[in-house]
Formats: structure tokens, C-alpha cells, sequence
């Protein structure tokens, strides 16, 4: 009964787009019962089949782009907080005029992947702003290098300690970050000391958070003006995302 349901929605949808004939008693009806319903879905597909797919084709696209547009929305609604949150640390140039937000993982394998494309794009361009939200998905080794990255933003030794992890292959166990951090010139012991902070935790929470109520499911994920880049992406498709964002805000 659902399905047909939707189906009927469909090919509603469908006969108003295509212009094509519907019985004009049930056409004149303003709220059809079920039966009526059930049995002018019967007619059109018996007398029309052909308009099936188009049908479904024109729901298809009119619920994507509700989506879209709500997604739109949310984006708005958080763009403050994903781009200027001082919990995230801000690399690339912190005045540049476009921000790319990044959502990773130092246990993803596409990130580290990505993260080569990311730093030409960032260098070459020189005006970009790019915000690193933690976004551990793989397991409580992922849980605890996040912690200890927010905790080396106190010691002002994210940026080594962030392409020291980025570089690393293979498990991140507690003492293996340590030993990472010592090398990248933090203090492991008070790094040690702040990872315990409840503060982490809360930061690493809202960015789960912002993550879902964005759709966002996978790393590495980059919001770029309004677009949601899922994946590793090529240089020349964040090039084009990156002056499309740029135009937009020229017109803010």
C-alpha cells in the first residue's frame, strides 16, 4: 500500500509535467479516497506505461533538489562555526578570502591520499584558509590521536604534530603519539596531561555533531563555499570549487 502510494504521488507528478490526460472525474477531485486513487494509478499504467519512468524521473529530481536546498540551509546556518570555530585549528593563509573545511580522520587512508592535494592546492593558491575538524570514525586508536592533535593546539605545535600524524602509516596506539609528538617538538608529558582535558571530548562531540547534521559519513569530506566534496578529489575539481567560492563572496 506504500509503495503505491508514492507510485501514485509519482505519476501524479509525472501527468502534470507531461501534460497527458487523467480521468476528469478524479482530475476535478481535490482529495481522492484510496480506491480511486489505486484505480486511476491502474489506468495510467495499463493506457500509458510509457510515462512511468518520467514519472518517477520528475519526483526523483523534485525530492533532490528539497534536499539540496535544505543541506543549503543547514550549511548557512553553521558556516560561522565551521569556519571560525577557535576550537579548529586554522592552517594555510588564516586571512586568506576562502575557507575549505575539512573533515578527516589520521587513521584514513584516502586522507593521508588527499592530504599531498590538499597542500599544492593551499600553497599555490596562497588565499586559502583551511579549517582541520577532527572526525574520528575508525576506532578508538582515531579517538585518541584526535585528542592528542586539539591537546597540541595549547603547546601551538598543531601544524607539526597534524603532517607528523598525516605521515604516519599503520596503528596509533597512546605510547606510539607520545614518541610522534616528542619528535614534532611538543612536550609529551603536559601533551599527556591535556588529552585528559573533559574540554576534548566536548570539542570532538560537536564536531560529530556538525558532521550528521551535515550528511557527512566518510573522510576525508571538505565543505568549499556550498559544496560538500565527499572523498579524495582531483587538483583541477577543488581549483574550480575554490574560484567558484571566491566569485560567490565577491557578491556576499
Amino acid at each position: 500500500m506504500k509503495h503505491l502510494s508514492i507510485l501514485a504521488g509519482a505519476l501524479l507528478l509525472g501527468l502534470a509535467s507531461t501534460g497527458l490526460p487523467t480521468n476528469s472525474a478524479q482530475a476535478q477531485t481535490n482529495a481522492p479516497d484510496k480506491a480511486a486513487t489505486k484505480q486511476m494509478v491502474r489506468e495510467v499504467l495499463r493506457e500509458n506505461p510509457e510515462i512511468l519512468m518520467e514519472a518517477l524521473d520528475n519526483l526523483r529530481k523534485q525530492m533532490e533538489s528539497g534536499q539540496a536546498s535544505e543541506s543549503r540551509n543547514t550549511l548557512s546556518g553553521l558556516r560561522k562555526e565551521l569556519e571560525r570555530d577557535p576550537d579548529t585549528f586554522v592552517a594555510g593563509n588564516p586571512a586568506g578570502d576562502v575557507t575549505i573545511v575539512e573533515f578527516f580522520d589520521y587513521r584514513c587512508g584516502y586522507c593521508k591520499q588527499a592530504q599531498p592535494v590538499i597542500e599544492q592546492l593551499v600553497k599555490q593558491d596562497g588565499r586559502i584558509r583551511l579549517a582541520l575538524k577532527e572526525f574520528p570514525i575508525l576506532g578508538p586508536d582515531s579517538v585518541v590521536a584526535s585528542r592528542a592533535a586539539i591537546a597540541a593546539m595549547r603547546q601551538k605545535k598543531y601544524a607539526p604534530f597534524h603532517d607528523a600524524l598525516m605521515a604516519t602509516q599503520g596503528a596509533l596506539s597512546e605510547a606510539r603519539l607520545l614518541r610522534i609528538a616528542s619528535d614534532a617538538g611538543l612536550d609529551a608529558a603536559r601533551l599527556r596531561s591535556d588529552m585528559d582535558d573533559p574540554k576534548i571530548e566536548k570539542i570532538i562531540g560537536r564536531k560529530h555533531e556538525i558532521a550528521e547534521s551535515l550528511g557527512i559519513s566518510g573522510t576525508p569530506s571538505f565543505i568549499i563555499g556550498d559544496t560538500l566534496v565527499p572523498g579524495v578529489a582531483e587538483l583541477d575539481k577543488l581549483q574550480r570549487l575554490v574560484a567558484a567560492a571566491r566569485r560567490e563572496c565577491l557578491t556576499c
